[in-house]
């Protein structure tokens, strides 16, 4: 698939004026642009939740790691 051009933007607004109305579009953007933004706020969330996970288990692997060292060692 290619890329919009203007002339397809133009007639995707012009649809879209016509099936919801003037009135209408404003709330409809509202609720997109909170769809947007709860969408990456769960992104964002789910990230940090794996960069923590992934750092607590390089931090377990480093003291399980220690305990062998000094089990050996002794």
């Amino acid at each position: 698939m290619g890329s919009f051009g203007w002339q397809e933007i133009l007639l995707i607004a012009v649809v879209i004026l016509i099936l919801f109305g003037a009135r209408k579009i404003p709330e409809f953007m509202r609720g997109l642009g909170r769809g947007v933004r709860e969408f990456n706020e769960g992104k964002e969330g789910a990230r940090k939740e794996l960069e923590e996970s992934e750092k607590n288990k390089t931090a377990s692997s480093n003291v399980k790691a220690e305990q062998t060292t000094k089990e050996q060692s002794t």
